[in-house]
């Protein structure tokens, strides 16, 4: 289906966000801000939520000090900096990386099959480490229910990842899960036909907000985007699916 055009939308953060601790309920979490602050959903309405916080709720910690470094990862711990165990578990959550640069990052493909800096290990203090959500695409499925049966507006909510580039420096913003919203979208004009990756262009819009580091509010809202509903979900536009 083509899709139909957005000439604007606005975005903004929930926020102050709580600080999430492992198992939190993250749904009451955002419902909790929004009766605070008196905001309201609305219909066609996307939520778009770091994955890091849909990690803490979902307590995918790892202690280091549980982590046995293998040779492979003693060495690549020498050719980037990063501490062996982290290099461990970007291993062992991934079929395949390269190196990006002589010194990395290392480009990893995830076992979900995203390619992922880092394979999207996030690091938790110098002695633990954030694991990606075992299914993203079900983790915005379980949020969105939660949201729409809280607010009663159609909404739709995508998992956004930060993520580098092998070609240049710095962070941007993909998605990793999605419900309510079609993954692509497609675009033609001038008898052209595109398919855009549509969740990405909505997680790096939110990123704008979400920040890297140091934020503090892990969830955003955009409003006034028009897409198509689906529970596709972002696993279905990969290259290579689990």
């Amino acid at each position: 289906m083509t899709a139909v055009p957005t000439s604007a939308f606005s975005a903004f953060a929930l926020e102050p966000f709580p600080e999430l601790q492992p198992g939190a309920d993250l749904a009451g979490a955002i419902t909790g801000v929004l009766a605070c602050t008196g905001i309201e959903l609305q219909d066609g309405d996307v939520v778009v939520v770091a994955s890091k916080a849909v990690s803490v709720a979902e307590k995918r910690y790892v202690d280091l000090a549980g982590v046995v470094p293998g040779r492979e990862a003693l060495e690549l711990s020498a050719r980037t900096g990063k501490p062996a165990e982290v290099v461990q578990l970007i291993l062992d959550s991934s079929d395949s990386y390269f190196m990006a640069a002589e010194e990395g990052p290392i480009i990893a493909r995830h076992r979900l099959g995203f390619q992922l800096t880092s394979a999207g290990i996030d690091r938790a203090g110098p002695q633990g480490a954030w694991l990606l959500p075992v299914d993203p695409d079900a983790s915005a499925r379980a949020l969105r229910d939660a949201l729409i049966a809280y607010s009663g507006a159609d909404v739709a909510v995508v998992v956004a990842d930060s993520d580098g580039r092998a070609d240049r420096r710095g962070a941007t913003v993909i998605s990793i899960g999605a419900a309510g919203v079609g993954p692509l979208r497609v675009t033609e004009f001038g008898g052209k036909r595109q398919e855009e990756t549509f969740t990405d262009l909505i997680a790096a819009a939110a990123g704008i907000i979400l920040g890297q580091r140091g934020r503090g509010a892990p969830v955003a809202v955009l409003r006034g985007i028009a897409y198509e509903s689906s529970d596709a979900g972002v696993a279905s536009m990969l290259q290579h699916r689990p």
